[in-house]
């Protein structure tokens, strides 16, 4: 089995998050998400992360910190998303990607009210406005690649 690498991107805008809904079609069809997809041939991890925010949710971000890594299940078992913490840079949220078909940024108070969930991400994302995960910030002292480093 190959192992594939994926990456997701929890955009704020203030106290909201951007969500976006998979199109029919999508396995997780009807259900929002964070920005999440597959990193190309060539690409680093943040630059993918900083694309599916701009593909799926039709904004500009950029990388605060790193939040984590998650083996994921089947239909893509065997792959591996990293998790990166993202700020809104510029930008409305609008599927700019077949893959989805609705984007908007929510407040805590909206999650349970906005539609089906994508259980992972409605888990993070509880976790995140409840302020119990641990945000790992670039670090710009590191001599190798200081805003992919995340030690």
């Amino acid at each position: 089995m190959k192992t594939e690498l994926f990456v997701g991107a929890v955009v704020r805008r203030g106290e909201e998050i951007l969500l976006v809904r998979q199109s029919v079609g999508h396995p997780l069809e009807g259900q929002w998400t964070i920005p999440w997809g597959r990193v190309d041939p060539g690409e680093s991890p943040m630059a993918a992360a900083l694309r599916e925010a701009k593909e799926e949710g039709g904004i500009t971000a950029a990388v605060e910190g790193f939040l984590g890594v998650q083996e994921l299940p089947a239909p893509e078992e065997g792959g591996v998303a990293l998790v990166y913490l993202c700020r809104h840079e510029a930008g409305e949220p609008k599927p700019l990607d077949t893959e989805v078909d609705a984007a908007g940024y929510f407040p805590a108070a909206a999650l349970d009210s906005i539609g089906r969930m994508e259980p992972w991400s409605l888990w993070l994302l509880r976790k995140l406005f409840a302020g119990t995960l641990r945000v790992i910030p670039a670090d710009p002292t590191n001599p190798l690649r200081p805003t992919g480093s995340f030690l």
